[in-house]
């Protein structure tokens, strides 16, 4: 999730996310950072002007590392409905696999603490936009309702949101077949049907 970073900021990262995931962001101080990090403070002020920007630059992170794990998906199919299934898969498929980002995106994501700038930069950047442009073509194509492909996909993606937040917390288990049945669902509400 951090590769494209240093040895040092890899480890400031990756702690800063295991505190706030343990601690909530506000008990998460410099100095723990460090003590964890194994990092001296002098060293992260080298790559990090302040906490705030230790947070935004793991929010920028996570957002772009899951943005490339989506799109791969997205990629993957050739028709408008496998691109919609191989997508969804892989949003539910990042939220199992990387737990701790998936908490903190969905904690943080409209959190004062994260600056306007980087929410703006990374939803263009991340995942959101392709799929938003995936529903423009189904809505195009005539496959879906006439809506904003924005609300859309903010709609399907609250409800992934909520199975995984279920499957992370053993209230039940997502398996293959439940998801599957999901994104199936999510494709049929808001397919377009002939009511004549």
């Amino acid at each position: 999730m951090f590769e494209n970073y240093n040895r040092v900021q890899q480890a400031v990262l990756e702690t800063t996310l295991n505190i706030i995931i343990r601690k909530e962001l506000q008990a998460t101080s410099m100095a723990l950072i460090a003590k964890e990090s194994g990092v001296s403070t002098g060293n992260i002020y080298h790559y990090f002007k302040s906490k705030e920007d230790i947070v935004n630059e793991l929010y920028k992170a996570i957002v772009t590392f899951n943005g490339e794990y989506v799109r791969v998906g997205l990629l993957k199919g050739t028709t408008i409905r496998e691109k919609f299934e191989f997508g969804w898969n892989r949003v539910i498929e990042l939220g199992k696999k990387y737990p701790q980002g998936f908490q903190f995106i969905e904690q943080y994501s409209f959190s004062p603490y994260i600056y306007e700038e980087v929410k703006q930069e990374v939803y263009t950047g991340g995942w959101c936009g392709p799929m938003n442009e995936l529903y423009r073509e189904a809505i195009q194509e005539k496959l879906f309702i006439p809506m904003n492909p924005k609300i859309m996909v903010q709609m399907h993606y609250g409800t992934f949101v909520y199975m995984l937040k279920a499957h992370l917390h053993g209230i039940f288990e997502l398996s293959n077949e439940s998801v599957s049945d999901a994104i199936r669902s999510c494709w049929n509400a808001v397919t377009l049907r002939d009511v004549t």
